[in-house]
């Protein structure tokens, strides 16, 4: 006898990367040299003082026991001075902080935090799948909002407002933009928080991007009046190599705060004392540290671009990130079709663009988390197939 699953669950799919990823590791079991170019997670280390007060810490008496559920006092005034020297954002380390174990995860805190069964949320098509499949499990009404290349991927505020918006409760952003790459402008940002305004809508900016390769790093906390309106999510994954650490943070009012905190507080015990202080001094990297990072992803872009022009695939200018994203050919059905063929074909898998988003079908997502020895042997597999396939 097997027990029923949650009807919520009807609404959700496995995650695509988590069956996809199986298939890849099956391949290479028997096998096959993969190249993966599909998923972001860092291959550099984190700095080294960052590894060295981990390695230290953890010997340190004391430290195995619970924590609290907000992170201890040094973490939250670590962030705040990041949040001052980083965007120009004065918070209040005691009551406008919030370190999360990931902020994936408070992206699920914060949907079980304010949304109700009717409620409506706008989301972004292209955007991050799991801002859509949380709303499911909660049992809102997930409200995709388009993004277009010819737009520069923002969304049309004026289209949104000539809406019935009655029953929107919450919008997610993101800029820089996963998986496009697309940043917003000051102004832009202003316009937002004008919008969320004028409909009630409480505005959920996810910001792990914003200092890969992107010269203009903001935050939307630095709009005067966000903060009534708008909460933001950062993490170290992305910026700082520290995926598998899971450490992140909300940023925002203090209510808001707070309503996420009784999920929070719900659900886990409070993160490891030695990764709170490795994530201190982890939050301490100098310029320079995020210099010679972002230097090796640019040279790291230029085979990228290669590969996807090679794929006769066109790369939009002007992306920050980790990513590439370009939009394939036009005699090719989808994303996924395509990327299923050049797996097969060459052994290197891209992700295709349709995860993302009905918008996504015509692109495919290249990432640049991978050695560049990597990433020239995909560029030498790609241009072996072109060779094949060339007519004689």
């Amino acid at each position: 006898m097997i027990i029923e699953e949650a009807q919520r669950l009807a609404q959700v799919k496995e995650y695509y990367f988590a069956t996809k990823l199986r298939e890849i590791r099956a391949r290479v079991a028997q096998g096959e040299d993969i190249i993966n170019l599909g998923i972001g997670n860092p291959d550099l280390a984190p700095s080294d003082q960052t590894l060295k007060t981990l390695v230290n810490a953890v010997v340190e008496p004391g430290v195995h026991g619970y924590q609290p559920y907000k992170g201890i006092p040094a973490l939250r005034r670590a962030f705040a001075d990041w949040y001052l020297s980083t965007y120009g954002v004065d918070i209040d380390p005691e009551k406008e902080v919030l370190p999360l174990m990931g902020s994936k995860e408070g992206i699920m805190h914060t949907c079980m935090a304010f949304l109700n069964p009717g409620d409506e949320v706008l989301i972004p098509n292209p955007g991050y799948p799991t801002y859509r499949s949380n709303v499911d499990l909660v049992g809102a009404t997930a409200r995709p909002y388009l993004l277009e290349e010819e737009k520069g991927w923002l969304p049309d505020l004026e289209a949104l407002a000539q809406e019935d918006l009655s029953r929107v409760k919450m919008m997610w952003v993101s800029y820089p933009h996963m998986p496009t790459g697309a940043t917003a402008t000051r102004e832009f940002f202003i316009q937002l928080v004008a919008f969320a305004r004028e409909h009630k809508i409480l505005l959920c900016h996810d910001n792990p991007y914003s200092l890969i390769m992107n010269p203009d790093p903001m935050s939307i906390l630095s709009v005067p009046g966000a903060r009534e309106v708008a909460i933001e999510f950062n993490s170290l994954s992305k910026s700082h190599h520290m995926a598998g650490w899971r450490i992140g943070l909300v940023a925002g009012a203090e209510p808001y705060l707070q309503a996420i905190l009784k999920v929070k507080s719900n659900m886990d015990s409070g993160m490891f004392m030695p990764l709170q202080q490795a994530a201190v001094a982890a939050l301490q990297n100098p310029y320079e540290w995020h210099r010679q990072r972002n230097e090796a992803f640019k040279l790291r872009r230029h085979i990228g671009e290669e590969i996807l022009r090679s794929l006769e695939c066109k790369v939009r200018e002007g992306q920050v990130g980790m990513f590439i994203w370009a939009r394939i050919p036009d005699h090719i059905a989808n994303a996924q079709i395509f990327s299923d063929q050049i797996l097969n074909e060459t052994s290197v898998f891209l992700t295709p663009g349709f995860i993302f988003g009905s918008a996504g079908d015509r692109y495919i997502r290249l990432s640049l988390c991978s050695p560049k020895s990597q990433l020239q042997q995909a560029l030498q597999r790609i241009l072996e197939r072109q060779l094949t396939q060339a007519p004689s």
